[in-house]
């Protein structure tokens, strides 16, 4: 009889944890909404026009130099077989979730505009709500990615302006960081 009751137990356990799926378990991954999702909210001159600053940067333009004859030449140089604008080891620097599984992918979000917000700060899907992004510790943990100084930052910039890239000239972060900076002023 107690052989009975701990099989019934155990059955039952088992049919629960079958019932759910392996996701529902499993930490949601956050989806990519886009420049233009990020950019309502972060162009007015009151909340430090960010979008405006990104828009003027070779970040926004990243792809489209992809799309060139000499982004051709240098990536047939440098062993690539196929455009430049499809290449991995092209877009992995030049546009944003360029790998990412495609459930994740926003109805707004264009791999053609770049280097956008989302490379830096993580997929905003779920922080991008005004009233999250007013608790920077809610929308941290809700997926904004944190940097705590200007050399975390830099560490995020070299994984991309470092040696690997075939037209590498040198990184001057200081300089580099004062043409993107984008802050949002105190209110």
């Amino acid at each position: 009889m107690l052989k009975g009751k701990i099989f019934s137990i155990f059955t039952l356990c088992v049919i629960l944890l079958l019932s759910f799926s392996s996701d529902s378990f499993a930490q949601k991954a956050h989806e990519f909404v886009g420049v233009k999702t990020c950019g309502m909210c972060h162009k007015k001159a009151e909340d430090g026009e960010q979008l405006k600053i990104w828009e003027k940067s070779a970040h926004a333009n990243a792809y489209k130099t992809l799309t060139t004859a000499k982004a051709e030449e240098v990536a047939k140089k440098a062993g690539i077989k196929g455009k430049a604008s499809e290449a991995k080891e092209c877009l992995m620097c030049h546009a944003t979730a360029y790998d990412v599984d495609k459930k994740l992918i926003g109805k707004k979000f264009k791999l053609e505009e770049g280097i956008q917000c989302e490379s830096c700060h993580g997929a905003g899907s779920d922080y991008k709500k005004k009233k999250v992004m007013q608790d920077h510790a809610k929308a941290v943990a809700t997926g904004m990615t944190e940097y705590k100084d200007d050399a975390a930052i830099e560490k995020q910039c070299i994984t991309c302006h470092n040696e690997k890239s075939p037209t590498f000239k040198k990184f001057d972060f200081a300089k580099r960081w004062a043409e993107i900076k984008h802050p949002t002023p105190k209110k």
